[in-house]
C-alpha cells in the first residue's frame, strides 16, 4: 500500500527526476521580472525552493541567499 502512495504522489523514478531536472533548470535561470514587487518575486522562488525540497534536492542557505541578492532588480 505505501508503495502504490508513494509512486502515485513521487511519480516514478523517470518522472522525478524530470521534475527536479525542470525545478532546476527554472532555479538557475531565476530573475526578478520586469515591474514584479519582491513578494511575488519571493512566492515564485519559494515555490520552486520547496517543489525542489519535496523532491529531495536540498540548496544550502548561502547559495539560497546568493540568488536572492543577484536576480533582484538594481530598482
Amino acid at each position: 500500500m505505501w508503495d502504490t502512495l508513494q509512486l502515485t504522489h513521487e511519480g516514478t523514478t523517470d518522472v522525478k527526476r524530470s521534475r527536479i531536472n525542470t525545478l532546476t533548470h527554472e532555479y538557475k535561470i531565476f530573475r526578478m521580472k520586469t515591474n514584479e514587487n519582491i513578494q511575488d518575486m519571493q512566492k515564485r522562488f519559494t515555490h520552486i525552493i520547496n517543489h525542489l525540497a519535496s523532491l529531495g534536492k536540498i540548496f544550502p542557505n548561502e547559495d539560497l541567499i546568493n540568488k536572492i541578492l543577484k536576480c533582484l532588480n538594481r530598482e
